[in-house]
């Protein structure tokens, strides 16, 4: 459960962290932390990374399954061959 949470607390912060890290590199000889983060369009980098989020969400969803009562049999190695798992 805990990856599941930092993956998407990850993927939320990736375009503060790209941002953060381009303004960064961006200022040359005067570098600052705290520099880097003044005027930062905080709503439209919330905005990104809830996008990011939705959309890893979305592609990565299943919608195929078994229904209630089914029962799933895992792969099994067999005569040497590998037999797909499936839905009974």
């Amino acid at each position: 459960m805990i990856r599941i949470v930092v993956e998407n607390v990850v993927l939320f912060m990736l375009p503060t962290a790209i941002y953060f890290a381009y303004r960064y590199m961006a200022m040359g000889e005067d570098r600052s932390a705290s520099g880097a983060m003044d005027d930062a369009p905080l709503f439209g980098l919330f905005a990104a990374g809830a996008l990011v989020v939705i959309t890893v969400l979305v592609l990565f969803s299943q919608t195929n399954g078994g229904k209630p009562g089914q029962k799933y049999e895992p792969p099994v190695f067999k005569d040497g061959r590998i037999q797909p798992g499936r839905i009974e």
